[in-house]
């Protein structure tokens, strides 16, 4: 089979080993059959997307939303870079899954609201999923509502209409949506089990997700939740597009 490419751009080594490791073993993928590109490493180099099943966007330290006067050379690189590739890909409508700062990216490409009105802190939500969810061949398998780990300070507050909402939670009404039959971006984290998001509290407690002092309450406050549904869906995304 044609790799995955997975689009990384976290800077801590820990943290983007560990994140590239969980889409292997939740894709159910061998190393040879997804290639990671860090993107802040270095600028992102000519994309063939004919030689890849699909695309996975992992999480980011970056927000779309920020100001742009605010925002580092760094992110304004790897946000151009990102905007030029969804021209390609969503224009082909090829396989795309963006988890977490994937909302982000394809959602102002395609004109949704990104905003900080849905923000919300660190923890495992109750996500259900909407009658267009419910109908989607991604979610095949999962139940109408299941824990998800989110952790984010900006969110979708408003979708253009010629997106689907598949799901939302209490606090946050678009948690996942899909842009024509092959692109879809989750808020919620598909990858994190409980050792993956312990190693993220760690690694960004200084980050302004929550208080740095707070940080071993917020650990205690994951260890005992039971996450296991949304790993499916990258399951489900290999599973469908491996070719």
């Amino acid at each position: 089979m044609k790799p995955f490419l997975l689009l990384a751009s976290r800077a801590e080594d820990g943290a983007a080993e560990e994140e590239y490791e969980s889409y292997l073993r939740f894709g159910g993928l061998l190393p040879a059959q997804l290639h990671r590109v860090r993107m802040e490493a270095a600028p992102l180099p000519e994309i063939d997307l004919d030689r890849y099943s699909g695309i996975i966007v992992g999480g980011s330290p970056f927000n779309s939303s920020d100001a742009e006067e605010t925002k580092s050379p760094l992110q304004l690189r790897v946000e151009k870079e990102l905007g030029a590739l969804l021209d390609v890909v969503v224009a082909r409508d090829f396989p795309f899954l963006g988890a977490c700062y994937g909302v982000g990216t394809l959602g102002r490409h395609q004109g949704a609201v990104v905003d900080r009105q849905f923000g919300e802190a660190i923890a495992a939500v109750p996500v259900s999923l909407t009658s267009e969810g419910r109908r989607d061949p991604l979610l095949d398998g999962l139940p109408d509502t299941f824990d998800a780990f989110v952790g984010h300070k900006e969110a979708v507050s408003k979708l253009p209409a010629h997106a689907a909402n598949l799901a939302g939670s209490p606090g946050c009404p678009v948690q996942m949506f899909r842009v024509r039959s092959n692109l879809y971006a989750t808020q919620f984290h598909p990858e994190l089990d409980v050792a993956g998001l312990l190693t993220r509290i760690s690694v960004y407690r200084n980050a302004g997700y929550f208080p740095p002092e707070e940080a071993d309450a917020v650990m205690d406050s994951i260890r005992s939740r039971n996450v296991s549904v949304p790993p499916l869906i990258l399951r489900n995304f290999t599973a469908r597009y491996a070719r």
